[in-house]
């Protein structure tokens, strides 16, 4: 396990786990189905993970740590160089212009992560749309006029034009993920990433549960692993697939973590 732990996590939080007994924390099982495994979980919607992320976000904004990622904090920045460079891909395609709908996006922790090289473009505009009560933790404490927070998705595009959809290991913990993708489709944005997907060999996807180690914080939540095949045939059937790519992060379970970049296949200029 510790050979693909080294894949997926920034050193310091993988010192964190491996410090911990591996059978206590992970992955878990093959539920039948989403609601079998919620019945197992405490879910994402705990106020103690938005205090802990909002906690350790603050230092990163205040200048007392350099980067967070999932409440942990670090003393330099672990980049995911792929997501990164298709975030000024894009921009490039623009004029130097970046949009961008972090979808499940937390408090911003992506547009923290990627500030240092977002600063160079022409014009940066990061929407967050998430759970009600990060949103107002993220309106309240870190919204400027480049990084704003919005309950649906509606609310986003009455304010802001993005030209890119960012899924950050977002799509593995929603119930009905190719649902959501059809849903996304329909918005007229030109483009999406998806970062930090894991996938399995196999035709059938797998639902697990999530324990994650308390010194993170006290948290279990329902998780696909998607059948790469399958993944990528459904949503190339949606979206018309640009590139694909290993993500950065990778464990040693019977998955591997992917990205993709994908152009919205009805986008209307």
């Amino acid at each position: 396990m510790k050979k693909s732990i080294k894949n997926i996590l920034p050193p310091a939080l993988l010192r964190i786990i491996l410090r911990s007994p591996l059978r206590r924390y992970g992955w878990f099982g093959n539920y039948p189905t989403w609601q079998a495994a919620q019945r197992q979980a405490t879910g994402y919607d705990s106020k103690i993970i938005l205090e802990r992320v909002k906690n350790s976000l603050l230092k990163v904004k205040n200048g007392q740590a350099v980067y967070e990622r999932d409440s942990v904090l670090f003393d330099h920045v672990e980049y995911d160089w792929p997501m990164l460079a298709a975030l000024m891909w894009i921009a490039a395609q623009r004029e130097g212009r970046l949009s961008v709908l972090d979808f499940g996006g937390s408090l911003g922790s992506s547009f923290f992560q990627n500030r240092k090289f977002l600063s160079s473009l022409n014009a940066v505009e990061w929407s967050v749309v998430e759970q009600a009560h990060f949103v107002e933790a993220g309106a309240s404490h870190f919204q400027d006029e480049q990084l704003k927070f919005f309950t649906t998705c509606e609310q986003c595009l009455a304010e802001c034009k993005p030209n890119v959809i960012l899924l950050s290991s977002v799509l593995s913990y929603i119930e009905k993920p190719y649902e959501l993708l059809e849903y996304l489709s329909t918005l007229q944005i030109e483009f999406m990433i998806i970062d930090r997907l894991p996938v399995i060999e196999g035709d059938l996807d797998q639902i697990k549960v999530q324990k994650v180690n308390p010194v993170i914080y006290p948290a279990t939540y329902p998780a696909w692993f998607f059948s790469k095949t399958e993944f990528v045939k459904r949503t190339g059937q949606i979206f018309e697939i640009l590139e694909t790519y290993t993500s950065q992060i990778s464990l040693d379970l019977p998955t591997d973590f992917i990205g993709l970049i994908l152009k919205g296949s009805n986008f209307k200029n």
